[in-house]
Order: structure tokens, then sequence, then C-alpha cells
């Protein structure tokens, strides 16, 4: 029963904004080395590149546009932003 409960102990916490792109100064990758969820609005979402909880938004992908150095274009979506571990 104590494997059960250790990987719990062992997760870091989850920071009030965080990134998935390297470069980004919001970028943890201790975070990443879990499993991690975004419930926006009461739903889970599987597209957020970017979240801030204090601030109530997420960033997303535009569709399938791209920015002029070949990434998606992001848009910044306002709600209720909920993370946790999966």
């Amino acid at each position: 029963m104590s494997d059960n409960t250790s990987p719990d102990t062992t997760r870091p916490p989850l920071p009030d904004r965080l990134c998935i792109e390297p470069g980004s100064p919001h970028y943890v990758p201790a975070v990443f080395e879990h499993d991690v969820g975004i419930r926006f609005n009461g739903k889970e979402r599987f597209d957020v590149t970017e979240y801030c909880i204090s601030e109530g938004w997420v960033k997303v992908p535009s569709g399938k546009t791209l920015d002029r150095k070949g990434n998606p274009l992001l848009i910044q979506l306002k709600g209720k932003v909920e993370a946790f571990y999966k």
C-alpha cells in the first residue's frame, strides 16, 4: 500500500502559471514528469499550451493557423481554470 501513496507525495505543487514551451520562463520541467490536466469552465481541455489560475485564462491553438515562425497561433480564453494531476 505504501507504493500507491508515495508517488503523490513526490509530485511538486502545481504553479499558478505554467507553459509547455521549454523556452518560456513559466516552464517547470519537474511538473511535466507527471500527467497534468487542465479543467477550463468545468470541462477538461487537452489542447492548453499555457495557463494562469489567478488571472483566469488559458492559451490554446487557433485551428491550424501558424505564426511567422511556424508555431501555432494561440488565442487566450478567459474563465475558471483548474490544474490537477491525473
